[in-house]
């Protein structure tokens, strides 16, 4: 086995478990792009054993803190056959959807593989050299390990994602099928009394929005009676929520066709359609068209794509997130709702929460924070990788005396 020796005094973050260990902190060593190396330290102990990728920034991502357990086969399947065990909620009785996140990479000890299990139908995204390279002993492991009456009927990944290139990997628009049968053009799944088509080829992730289960659920509850406004609707995940919870009416924002037209058909499944409309618009434009028309809404929901990739984006994002919120915080009606997100890993909290306070002082409004949201329960965060926690959501309410 090769080895990689850390610089001195890089090490500390091995130590503290967390998987990452980037170029600059390598001493020296190599290997093939996704081969297991032992990492050690510059006095020559042994720390763990990780996945070695030549061309990324991430120059080592690990698989084991146990210097007395090497990675192989059998320690992969192990991994993977946890983590799927971790959400039998999720395939019991008593669950209310068909559809969640089975491995959540890093958090999960696989850092780079993703897969989500949407109804009898795995769809994946392995992102880095190691992911890869344990890629047949993972599927074989996802097939092996799911609970009598959920085996999935096919495991396919989805290629198509930029970071797969800068790991040296090889990008794709088609999907591939892994294991089984070709899924269908669009796979059918539930969540309480909602129903949704997902598109597992040409869908955003791996088709769907799995960690916003709980935000929805939230937003439905507080959506009867009220006028909802969806921006970033995507296929309609909060209209539909909100709709299914008792909204009066629903109105669904995208700027993509495509996902408007699933978002329609999303309505007409699930029996709401004659509340939902949908706009194909840009939501910047939109939200300043409702405020010169002085049209306004009860409940409105922010839901936009990652505004920053990187930390060096950090500020340009902030003035986006700040833009459309503080023209949200205009349209709301006395008492409004704003459920308003962002998926920027590298946005704090600290720091969206200071871009909404400064939002409602220039909305000349005050509001109160009725709930904090995150990424759902098969979404989990290893406290040694808080880079997991990307998702951050904040309800707010106006406040009108």
């Amino acid at each position: 086995m090769n080895t990689v020796v850390l610089k001195k005094g890089r090490d500390w973050s091995v130590r503290k478990h967390h998987p990452w260990i980037f170029s600059g902190a390598v001493e020296t060593g190599s290997a093939g792009r996704g081969e297991t190396v032992a990492v050690v330290s510059s006095d020559g102990e042994t720390l763990g054993y990780g996945s070695f990728s030549p061309t990324s920034q991430i120059r080592v991502r690990m698989l084991s803190f146990d210097p007395k357990r090497v990675p192989d086969a059998t320690y992969v399947t192990e991994l993977v056959a946890l983590s799927v065990a971790r959400r039998a909620a999720f395939f019991g009785p008593e669950s209310t959807t068909n559809a969640c996140r089975v491995i959540n990479a890093e958090s999960d000890g696989l850092p780079g593989v993703v897969a989500d299990y949407y109804n009898g139908h795995v769809v994946c995204q392995l992102t880095s050299a190691g992911a890869e390279f344990w890629k047949g002993t993972i599927v074989q492991s996802l097939m092996a390990n799911f609970p009598a009456g959920c085996v999935p009927q096919s495991v396919s990944a989805r290629t198509d994602i930029d970071v797969r290139r800068k790991e040296g990997l090889p990008c794709s628009e088609e999907l591939e099928v892994l294991e089984g049968v070709e899924p269908p053009e669009l796979i059918e799944i539930t969540e309480g009394p909602i129903r949704y088509f997902v598109d597992p080829r040409k869908g955003h992730k791996t088709g769907f929005y799995l960690d916003q289960r709980d935000a929805r659920a939230a937003v439905g509850a507080l959506a009867k009676g009220r006028t909802v406004l969806n921006c970033f609707s995507y296929t309609g995940g909060f209209g539909l929520a909100a709709a299914a919870g008792g909204a009066a009416h629903v109105t669904q924002v995208d700027v993509s066709h495509d996902a408007l037209e699933i978002a329609k058909r999303n309505a007409e499944l699930t029996g709401v359609a004659d509340r939902v409309e949908e706009i194909e618009a840009d939501v910047f434009q939109y939200l300043r068209q409702c405020r010169d028309a002085r049209r306004t809404f009860d409940l409105i929901v922010l839901d936009p794509p990652k505004f920053a990739e990187s930390k060096a984006q950090v500020m340009k994002a902030a003035r986006g997130y700040k833009d459309i919120n503080l023209l949200a915080m205009k349209l709301l009606n006395p008492g409004g709702i704003l459920a308003t997100f962002s998926c920027s890993g590298a946005m704090d909290t600290e720091l969206f929460d200071k871009i909404l306070a400064e939002a409602a002082q220039d909305a000349h409004r005050d509001f109160q924070m009725v709930a904090r949201t995150r990424q759902g329960a098969d979404h989990p965060v290893a406290l040694a990788f808080p880079e997991g926690l990307y998702l951050k959501g904040v309800v707010l309410r106006a406040l009108d005396f």
